[in-house]
């Protein structure tokens, strides 16, 4: 990873905890990387899928605000779908318990992403990408970073 930005697809459940403020275990890891990605310190990606889920949910709060949890999620990610070949890979794959999250790395893939930052670990032991929790993900970016992540915590 020297010498390249950090590329990450952010599960669905840790963009809707960024956006809802959820109570979670990871709201406050889940801030500082949408930060990092906000701030162009890593790249941050979504898989397409994840924005009609975003919608869905969104929406329970009203309208206006699901399209602004979407403008949000845009602004701040780039939306990566996956190719022909790789949905039907996915169809075809049996490993995976969740179709969805094989959705969810073949867009990892697709992105050239160094790690899938979920919540979820356990629906992501098959994986292509490797799936690492916020708090773990935080630690490798503090070390990749150095001070620049610490400066700005401060700031």
């Amino acid at each position: 990873m020297n010498n390249k930005n950090i590329k990450v697809l952010i599960d669905t459940n840790v963009a809707m905890t960024f956006l809802t403020k959820r109570e979670d275990p990871y709201i406050k890891e889940t801030d500082e990387i949408m930060y990092a990605c906000a701030s162009e310190k890593i790249i941050g990606f979504l898989a397409f899928h994840s924005l009609s889920t975003i919608w869905y949910l969104g929406r329970k709060f009203g309208e206006a605000k699901g399209r602004e949890m979407l403008e949000t999620v845009c602004d701040l990610l780039y939306i990566v779908g996956a190719s022909q070949k790789e949905v039907e890979d996915a169809v075809q794959n049996k490993q995976f318990k969740d179709f969805e999250d094989c959705l969810q790395d073949k867009c990892a893939k697709e992105a050239n992403c160094d790690f899938i930052v979920t919540a979820n670990l356990k629906d992501f032991t098959v994986s292509e990408i490797p799936a690492i929790s916020p708090d773990e993900f935080l630690k490798i970016l503090k070390d990749y970073l150095g001070s620049e992540v610490e400066d700005d915590e401060q700031t």
